[in-house]
């Protein structure tokens, strides 16, 4: 399986992304191993998540949800 993620760091801003590992990945963006964008906003947690079959759909839905507005995205959640 593959996720689609929603993570809000500590200060509040979100950040999407795709993974087959949910835990690990939350693992990894806090120990500093993650995207650089979490590493400056200090870590934090996965707060929204949508399970794919093929990381290509993922792939394409995070995409998507990249272009909304900050709103849409807290609608979601």
């Amino acid at each position: 399986m593959h996720y689609f993620y929603l993570f809000r760091c500590k200060d509040g801003s979100l950040y999407s992304g795709s993974t087959s590992d949910l835990k690990k990945r939350e693992q990894a963006h806090n120990s500093g191993r993650g995207s650089k964008y979490v590493r400056a906003h200090g870590g934090g947690q996965i707060v929204y998540h949508e399970k794919f079959r093929s990381l290509s759909k993922a792939l394409k839905r995070e995409a998507q949800i990249k272009k909304w507005p900050r709103a849409k995205k807290l609608k979601l959640l």
